[in-house]
């Protein structure tokens, strides 16, 4: 009986809400912004290169974005793509990159909120939080929001989806190689719990490395496939954009479920509007809050235009899709393409992509439920030393449980996370408009920009932070002219 209504809620949020208020919002906020995500896309590269980063250890737009990378990039690249196009053919990955279009100003507006209203962390005055839970609390003054944000955060991120990632990497290494799942269990958790206990800064180290080795490496493999099958590649996007508007007769549910599935597997794949990237956003130094709001954006392309791209390229390229005909599935029929283009390896190269990426984004989801945490208890060195044992002994039951129930429960408490962080950012649109006014501003001035923190008190911000940051730059500016 919990399982039906589980469901019956699953299917009303994520398949009657979710899918209208997402695209809706994502429309509303890229005109009102005058199509923000692509004016500053080329933007983002001098973003990472010249970001001011001090000498006091503040994390950078680079290692906030590579953190991003890692909780948005995961099995929904592999699986989830492969789901899409299962139920819902060819044409559903053109619905995808337009979800994944329309979610790059979704991010951009809540990421930047995320700056904006960032604070100091009470133990390390060198890290920032900030995200939904802050925002709300600071710039709506309703905490208890806060607060049901957090949770849910904790209980999705934290518990659910890191047990379930440890799940899938260590059944699909006993799978590919023969390895029992309490000996990657054992040694998953002991990297794990290495990586949390020396804090967001040592998380940020390891997805530093593991990030652009994991998406380099598989986006190299997918042009490896089309390379092999260029020939095919034209007709091939030409199938993907006909079959969204004119569905092969073998797609139940004809053009409502391409657009369905497409819709469904890009929001879950890219998170844009979740509330889970702001939580990260939050913790870059940067000289003004829209700067991460153009990497965030930018983080959402990285997942579904290209490696959500990667993952249909390598299917449809080969012999094993085939319309409406059931079959294998998920991850086993992207390995099983992969099979098909380059061998062996193929399957190989697909249990290691998952490692990666699963590892990747369970130091994601911890410091998504960290942050949350500290929502609470602010600098209680005991508390998140126990917190931390909790989700390591997580990590072990995962790799040992099927965890099918686990994950639906974690999806439903993600979709009221997503609405209630949808409502919010649309009331709080205005202080983003103002910022990307302030921001053009400077820019036409040939200034490089920095937040001139005093426009925006009556939003209710942390002045005094901004004030530091600000005083900061400009420091280390007349340093640089001596």
């Amino acid at each position: 009986m919990l399982g039906e209504i589980n469901s019956f809620l699953n299917n009303l949020i994520w398949g009657n809400i979710l899918i209208y208020l997402l695209p809706l919002l994502g429309i509303f906020f890229t005109v009102s912004s005058k199509f923000v995500q692509f004016r500053y896309f080329f933007k983002m590269f001098n973003i990472l290169r010249d970001t001011v980063h001090d000498k006091q250890g503040h994390i950078s737009s680079f290692q906030a974005l590579m953190l991003s990378v890692a909780g948005r990039v995961g099995g929904g690249n592999i699986a989830g793509v492969a789901v899409a196009i299962t139920l819902g053919g060819p044409g559903a990955v053109f619905w995808m990159w337009i979800i994944g279009l329309i979610g790059m100003s979704t991010s951009f507006f809540e990421c930047s909120l995320a700056q904006l209203y960032k604070e100091k962390d009470a133990e390390d005055s060198c890290v920032y939080r900030g995200g939904p839970a802050y925002y709300v609390t600071k710039a709506l003054g309703q905490r208890w929001i806060g607060v049901i944000i957090s949770v849910l955060i904790m209980i999705t991120f934290g518990f659910a989806f890191n047990a379930t990632q440890s799940y899938i990497i260590t059944t699909s290494f006993e799978s590919t190689f023969s390895v029992p799942s309490w000996i990657s269990g054992i040694i998953i958790t002991f990297l794990f719990a290495l990586a949390i206990f020396g804090g967001i800064k040592r998380i940020t180290k390891f997805s530093e490395v593991i990030v652009p080795i994991m998406a380099v490496g598989y986006l190299l493999i997918a042009v490896v496939v089309i390379a092999l099958n260029i020939s095919e590649v034209p007709s091939l996007v030409g199938m993907i954009i006909n079959e969204a508007f004119n569905p092969s007769s073998a797609i139940g549910g004809g053009i409502g479920a391409v657009i369905l599935q497409g819709a469904k597997r890009g929001m879950f794949s890219n998170e844009a509007g979740l509330g889970s990237a702001p939580n990260v956003a939050a913790v870059a130094y940067v000289a003004h809050p829209v700067q991460q709001g153009i990497v965030q954006s930018f983080s959402v392309f990285i997942d579904t235009i290209i490696l959500c791209s990667c993952t249909a390229f390598i299917i449809l390229l080969s012999g094993i899709y085939q319309p409406g005909v059931e079959g294998i599935q998920g991850v086993l029929l992207t390995q099983n393409a992969l099979i098909e283009h380059i061998g062996p390896f193929g399957g190989y190269f697909v249990t290691i992509a998952l490692l990666l990426f699963g590892f990747s984004s369970m130091l994601y989801n911890y410091y998504l439920a960290e942050n949350s945490l500290n929502f609470f208890v602010k600098g209680n060195r005991t508390i998140f030393a126990i917190f931390r044992v909790i989700v390591v002994a997580l990590i072990i039951w995962g790799s040992f449980q099927n965890l099918s129930s686990v994950f639906s429960f974690a999806d439903l408490s993600m979709g009221l996370l997503a609405v209630i962080n949808l409502v919010v950012i649309a009331i709080l649109y205005k202080p983003v408009l103002q910022l990307i006014k302030g921001y053009d501003r400077q820019l036409k001035e040939g200034k490089k920009p920095v937040l001139k923190y005093n426009d925006y008190v009556e939003f209710k911000i942390d002045k005094e932070v901004w004030k530091e940051i600000v005083n900061n730059i400009n420091d280390e500016k007349e340093k640089a002219k001596v």
